[in-house]
């Protein structure tokens, strides 16, 4: 397919895919090699958990609207 062929929202999204494989390769991650402090890893533990469990998380709405406090 050639440049020319593809819709606005295509060009759009190859752009951007472009432009973070770019970042990606000048920048690197820059958690990479990093470890979780113990306490973090506890809390996705629990998340997971209570995923798991059944438990709902908070409403995409609150968390959108930032209602939502600890």
């Amino acid at each position: 397919m050639k440049v020319k062929e593809l819709t606005v929202e295509q060009f759009k999204i190859l752009i951007q895919e472009a432009i973070e494989e770019k970042l990606e390769e000048v920048i690197g991650d820059p958690d990479l090699g990093r470890e979780l402090r113990e306490e973090i890893k506890e809390r996705l533990r629990s998340s997971l958990a209570a995923t798991q469990g059944g438990e709902r998380g908070i409403p995409i709405d609150q968390v959108a609207s930032a209602s939502y406090t600890n």
